[in-house]
């Protein structure tokens, strides 16, 4: 025998408002978790790109190391790269411009510093794309939910006014089909809230080795060595392209 209680008697038995707020609890679950898996991919695709930034280091020349990055055009640390040896060609006349600039009064430094920067800056923007949703999501299912258990709950009375009943297996019945929508604003929050925690860590570690890559480019752009890590002073040299 079909039970008369349960989310299919709750939608069967709903109104517009009812329905209404379940179909958007479930377009803000889809759209958490469809973040969520997204950008857990991203993260994990950046964490093996970044793992070839040592063996960029340790190619014979620039081009070799580009070639070690990859090819991707979406990889963040190819794209810092590629900012950071244009800058250095534009601001140095290496990249066939003869006529003076306005940026030609810039220390060269500063010039491919602000490349660099506003290279990370984009890649940032691109880590932070969804964020916001899940934010969103975390931040107002439970509200939802709680609307439509007010509302279920509004209605429950009603009816329970118009038939002039109020024993324990009337109102138990319908007082829990309107609570199930809180429970289900919290089971679509939760997952939104751990996932965006999750992501906002992944992407500070993702970010710390773009600033570190783009600090070691930096030196070799200005320079024409990386910094190492074993000391302030010492150098690994590395043939330009």
């Amino acid at each position: 025998m079909e039970s008369q209680f349960g989310l299919i008697n709750v939608w069967t038995q709903g109104d517009l408002v009812t329905k209404g707020v379940f179909i958007l609890l479930l377009v803000m679950s889809l759209a958490s978790w469809i973040v969520i898996l997204t950008k857990a991919l991203d993260l994990r695709k950046y964490s093996v790109q970044s793992r070839a930034t040592e063996s960029f280091w340790h190619s014979a020349d620039f081009a070799d190391g580009m070639n070690k990055l990859g090819t991707d055009p979406a990889n963040p640390f190819r794209q810092l790269a590629v900012e950071g040896r244009d800058a250095a060609a534009h601001i140095l006349h290496k990249d066939g411009a003869t006529k003076p600039q306005l940026h030609d009064t810039l220390d060269a430094s500063d010039w491919i510093t602000r490349s660099l920067r506003n290279s990370i800056d984009e890649s940032t923007a691109k880590l932070q794309a969804g964020l916001a949703v899940l934010a969103s999501v975390g931040s107002t299912a439970p509200f939802v939910g709680l609307f439509g258990t007010v509302w279920g709950i509004y209605h429950a009375l009603m009816a329970i006014g118009v038939a002039g009943q109020a024993t324990i297996d009337k109102v138990a019945g319908p007082i829990g089909e309107a609570l199930i929508m809180t429970a289900l604003g919290l089971a679509v929050a939760i997952p939104a809230v751990l996932g965006y925690n999750a992501l906002v860590r992944g992407n500070k570690s993702v970010l710390a080795r773009l600033n570190r890559f783009a600090h070691d480019l930096h030196a070799y752009f200005v320079t024409g060595a990386r910094v190492s890590a074993n000391g302030p002073g010492r150098v690994v040299p590395m043939k330009k392209a």
